[in-house]
C-alpha cells in the first residue's frame, strides 16, 4: 500500500457518480491529515493495519518549540482517506500512465474500509470519499508537510 499525506490545516471531498453529475460532499476534517491511498495485487489486511497504524502515529505535527514532534493522535487530528489508485500508475514509458500495478477494485476497496476501521478503532476521527466515485478534494496544506509512504 501507498499513501501520499499531506498536513492540513483544513480538507473536505466531494463524490459524484461521473464528472458531470451533481456531487455531494462526503468528508470534511479540520486539522490533521489527508490520505491518498493506493493498493496493489499484493497488499493484505495486514498491510492497511501497519498504514493505519503508521498515519495516526506520523510524527510530522510541530511542537510548542515548532519541530515536528507530535503525531496526528497528539493533536487531536483527525484523518481524511481517499482511495487513489493511481499511486500506482507507471510513467516511466510513453506519456499514458499503465495502472497495472493497481489492485482490482474488488481487492483495493475492503482493504481501504480495514484501513479507516482501524483508523477508527484506534481512536481517531475519519473521513472518506467515496470508493468507484469521480471524486474533488479541497485543502489546505499546512507547512507544506507532504510525505510519501510505503508499507
Amino acid at each position: 500500500m501507498r499513501a501520499l499525506v499531506q498536513r492540513v490545516a483544513s480538507a473536505s471531498v466531494t463524490a459524484a457518480e461521473h464528472p458531470d453529475a451533481p456531487a455531494q460532499e462526503t468528508g470534511r476534517i479540520g486539522r490533521g491529515l489527508v490520505a491518498l491511498v493506493g493498493v496493489t495485487h499484493d497488499d493484505t489486511p495486514v498491510q492497511a493495519e501497519r498504514l493505519a497504524d503508521k498515519l495516526h502515529g506520523l510524527r510530522i505535527f510541530p511542537d510548542e518549540d515548532g519541530a515536528m514532534h507530535l503525531s496526528c493522535a497528539e493533536v487531536g487530528g483527525s484523518v481524511l482517506v481517499v482511495s487513489q489508485f493511481t499511486l500506482y500508475g507507471d510513467t516511466r514509458k510513453g506519456r499514458r500512465p499503465s495502472f497495472v500495478a493497481a489492485a482490482p477494485p474488488e481487492q483495493a476497496e475492503p482493504l481501504i474500509a480495514h484501513l479507516v476501521q482501524r483508523l477508527r478503532a484506534a481512536g481517531a476521527e475519519v473521513a472518506t470519499g467515496r470508493f468507484r466515485a469521480h471524486m474533488e478534494v479541497q485543502l489546505v496544506n499546512d507547512g507544506p508537510v507532504t510525505l510519501l509512504l510505503e508499507v
